[in-house]
């Protein structure tokens, strides 16, 4: 077998490039490091990393996160030397020359662990090790000879995963009122008795008793908006009296977010509610769109020939994790997120159903299904934790009305506005055209894959009832007007086909007209231009299209009905096959035939009457120049109010909360946001103030020196201020493309100093990734946009300092002003930079020990969003160099240095920058 000391290792970093070989280490040139790895198979530590660091992309070698992810299926592991170190229990690298030892060392243990009788995962080893050494994965030369073939046929996978069972509908909720001293009991039982008392978290939690109470009048929930500062406690606050009627009531309340973040975070608090980890599981239960899960279907597909290369290793590593995995969630669940990034995202959105193709009972593998399996398990739990988009779309489609949600927790309710303003658009596009037409016909030429259209999936019907197979070849004949493959480059070319692809045309055309008015249409970015005074061609245009769409919903309705009536006469030839696949058939086509007439409804729009409740628009979607699609879009004016007819109105109760509900304004902002304004009667308000003393342990530090505009002075100030706190960072941006500028400046200089420099939209790492990283070493820092902004939870010394680019103004589009015109002009847009703002800053203090500064690159700051900040918080304007005296300052001090030291520091680094200035 191949001793593992035996290979090449290689590491590269903004800092350097070493290989070790032979037994000894040593720096190279990027030319040689990239020959070197393509000549001999060579170790390396998540290799599109590597690759673009050595500027060569492409590159491939041993990596060890592949070898972990078959190893260790679903468990967690940090993606760096030191993350790697720590979880095999190695010595951590002292500096970059010694990671490739590291590296062999490590691949070391985890082959000895394929040998090991106490090797966790070891079922399917073998299996999956036969079929990865048929599919030349580098690794399976090395694993194979260490992987014993078991004495007996092993359990794999399909044979492996468990089956739910049916269960009878759950009886209604019983009514109920809770005691609030009882309440305060459970809050005491899950913080522990010898915590430390915190009396805004007893408040909030007996506050939020009013959400639980039984309801007096139709259409009005007992709503409660809850702001609750960083550092209440908020979580358990309301998990006290929400488990405690779940447990009386014997009903289930949900638990709505809006980042996968803190749905993990309440996941992990469950285990406080039933320390059983078998119990938490069946009494908490985690609830996501089925795109998020893995489809066994498609992954069965997948391992039989219908990935090729790369793709088909991707599907062999992704079945290890299944037959391990808690839940079967793909995107922010126990696969780790840097395993689809290892493979260029190839072939990991096949796996998801993301077409919305399921067959349901159809399906050999239904009684299994991970996503069936959440679905009927959220119906007995205490507790579903959900997503705010789930939630709406639920309730927006009338689907599980048996599980509607009555009793509902909206965490994070600031976003709520913004969940609902999703939700309930409507977007005509190219992209979406398209995929109705292969839900329609399936595969057409040359296509692979398991798609499959209404033919083949309702053939039963088809070859059976005249009625139903004459809809059938009548929807198929009626999809032919919609966009087909390569639809852009005819469009492009001027040579579009069909009536949907002739609107698409005379959209493009009117957009491009328009932007070129105002200078936009050479900015290489999307287009965009309201939907006022259409052109003769473009309203000829939507009215074809419209009799296209109209063509296609006519024998869909027609089907549906007939699906509906064959299975209530259930005829002989109807078995137990047929009868699933022609549910699974009426379960998919409600939502599509509600979209489709939601594009007539818009198209009808075009040439005709304005309405005051929407605001449409056209665009052009381009990314760096390069055109992806064509859509004509249509928003309400305020989604609050389809939130408040669809969710909040049937509900029992409701809580919204946030530690920024009123977004640096006041209760009218949370009202108009939350929908409680449409609401017969005003919901109930309270508010809890953090408890952290930001006066001596934050500061908001407003740089006033900085030119807009100048790349050169922003990277300049990113790079001091990234020194000056020893890394710890977190840079906010509100434009890629400087954020991609600064850090192609910086990140070389900061890794000659030791400090690590991470980026969204340049290191080839999903967002979650990226955190963890960041989390894992306070040395690191990591630059972003606002996916950063509002979904970051690192506590301690790991962030001490937040940067801003500027102010983060609105991005100037049609949605944009019109609800600025409907909400006040400039108070409107105030509202929401103030929100932004109270967001940021609260991403710096999460625990009481905390401390660090706050700093904003912008002269322009305005005085009156300064409100956005904590009462008490120091805010300064000051020069970079005085900004950087402060941050070092606070910088020492939050790391445990005392204050005379810090103040001796702040001499020498203001000495420093004199000297840098002469």
């Amino acid at each position: 077998m191949i001793d593992p000391a035996a290979l090449p290792s290689l590491h590269a970093s903004h800092g350097g490039i070493w290989l070790r070989e032979g037994g000894r280490t040593q720096a190279i040139a990027k030319g040689m490091a990239i020959a070197r790895a393509a000549e001999t198979p060579t170790l390396l530590l998540n290799a599109p990393l590597t690759g673009q660091r050595l500027g060569y992309p492409e590159l491939n070698g041993l990596d060890l996160l592949e070898l972990w992810a078959f190893v260790h299926p679903a468990r967690f592991l940090v993606p760096t030397p030191k993350g790697l170190a720590e979880a095999l229990g190695l010595e951590r690298p002292a500096t970059e020359d010694d990671i490739p030892q590291l590296l062999q060392n490590a691949t070391a243990a985890l082959l000895a662990t394929l040998e090991s009788p106490t090797w966790l995962e070891r079922e399917g080893g073998w299996t999956s090790a036969q079929s990865l050494h048929r599919l030349r994965w580098p690794w399976a030369p090395l694993i194979a000879p260490r992987v014993a073939r078991p004495a007996e046929a092993e359990r794999w996978l399909f044979s492996r995963l468990p089956e739910w069972e049916e269960t009878p509908p759950r009886p209604a909720p019983r009514t109920i009122s809770l005691d609030e001293q009882a309440v305060l009991d459970q809050l005491t039982h899950l913080t522990g008795s010898g915590a430390e008392a915190r009396p805004g978290q007893r408040a909030y939690a007996a506050a939020a008793v009013e959400s639980f109470r039984p309801r007096k009048h139709r259409d009005q929930p007992n709503m409660l908006l809850a702001e609750a500062g960083t550092g209440i406690g908020k979580t358990l606050g309301y998990l006290a009296p929400a488990s405690l009627w779940a447990s009386q009531a014997q009903g289930t309340v949900w638990i709505s977010t809006y980042t996968k973040a803190l749905q993990r975070q309440l996941d992990r608090e469950s285990l406080r509610l039933f320390p059983d980890p078998a119990t938490a599981a069946r009494r908490v239960v985690v609830r996501k769109g089925r795109e998020n899960y893995l489809c066994l279907l498609n992954l069965e597909d997948a391992l039989q020939g219908g990935f090729a290369g790369r793709a088909a290793i991707l599907a062999q590593l992704v079945a290890r994790w299944a037959a391990f995995s808690k839940d079967g969630d793909m995107i922010g669940g126990d696969l780790p997120g840097w395993l689809p990034t290892l493979f260029r995202r190839n072939g990991s959105t096949a796996l998801t159903d993301r077409r919305g193709e399921c067959i349901y009972a159809g399906c050999p593998h239904y009684r299994k299904c991970f996503i069936e399996r959440s679905a009927r398990a959220s119906a007995d739990a205490d507790i579903v934790i959900a997503n705010h988009a789930l939630v709406m779309i639920n309730a927006a489609r009338g689907r599980e009305t048996g599980q509607r949600p009555q009793r509902i927790i909206f965490d994070e309710g600031h976003h709520l506005f913004d969940a609902a303003d999703s939700t309930f658009s409507v977007a005509l596009s190219g992209q979406e055209a398209i995929e109705l037409r292969r839900w329609v016909m399936g595969p057409e030429g040359n296509a692979r894959g398991r798609r499959r259209g209404l033919a083949a999936r309702l053939s039963d019907l088809a070859s059976y009832d005249d009625e139903g197979g004459e809809a059938i070849r009548a929807a198929a004949d009626a999809a032919r007007a919609l966009p087909a493959d390569e639809w852009l480059k005819r469009i492009v070319a001027g040579e579009p086909f069909g009536p949907v692809e002739q609107l698409l045309a005379a959209v493009r055309g009117t957009v491009y007209a328009r932007a070129a008015d105002v200078g936009e249409a050479d900015a290489g970015y999307g287009l965009e231009t309201e939907l006022a005074e259409p052109d003769g061609p473009l309203v000829e245009a939507a009215h074809e299209a419209a009799l296209a769409l109209d063509g296609l919903l006519r024998p869909l309705t027609r089907l549906a009905k007939r699906l509906e009536a064959v299975i209530e006469d259930a005829p002989d030839w109807l078995d137990g096959a047929a009868r699933a696949r022609i549910e699974g058939a009426i379960a998919s086509f409600g939502w599509r035939r509600d979209l489709i007439a939601a594009w007539l409804a818009l198209l009808a729009r075009i040439g005709g009457p304005a309405d005051g409740d929407f605001v449409d628009w056209m665009t052009v979607d381009r990314i760096e120049g390069r055109e992806f699609d064509i859509g004509i879009h249509r928003h309400w004016l305020d989604p609050t109010r389809p939130l408040a007819e669809t969710v909040l109105k049937p509900a029992q109760g409701v809580l919204v909360t946030s530690a920024t509900l009123k977004g640096g304004g006041d209760w009218d902002n949370a009202e108009s946001r939350s929908g409680a304004t449409h609401l017969p009667q005003r919901a109930q308000q309270f508010e809890a103030h953090s408890p952290f003393d930001y006066a001596a342990r934050a500061e908001v530090l407003i740089v006033t020196d900085i030119k807009r505009g100048d790349i050169a002075a922003l990277s300049g100030a990113y790079g001091r201020l990234i020194e000056a706190a020893g890394g710890g960072t977190l840079g906010l941006f509100t434009a890629i493309r400087r954020l991609r500028a600064v850090h192609a400046r910086i990140a070389d200089r900061l890794a000659r100093a030791g400090l690590p420099l991470y980026a969204q939209h340049v290191d080839p790492m999903d967002t979650g990734t990226l955190i963890d990283i960041f989390r894992d070493d306070p040395r690191a820092s990591l630059l972003g946009t606002d996916a950063l902004r509002d979904g970051v939870d690192v506590p301690g010394h790991s962030l001490r300092l937040v940067v801003m680019e500027g102010v983060p103004w609105s991005k100037p589009t049609v949605l944009h002003a019109a609800r600025r015109l409907a909400g006040g002009g400039a108070a409107y847009d105030d509202r929401l930079i103030r929100a932004r703002l109270a967001q940021a800053f609260g991403r710096l203090i999460r625990r009481a020990e905390d401390r660090g500064s706050f700093v904003i690159l912008s002269a322009a700051m305005p005085s009156r969003l300064l409100s956005a900040f904590p009462p008490g918080t120091p805010i300064r304007r000051v020069t970079l160099d005085e900004a950087i005296i402060a941050v070092s300052a606070y910088s020492l001090a939050g790391a445990g240095l005392g204050d005379g030291m810090a103040l001796g520091l702040q001499g020498i680094q203001s000495g420093t920058h004199d000297l840098e200035r002469k």
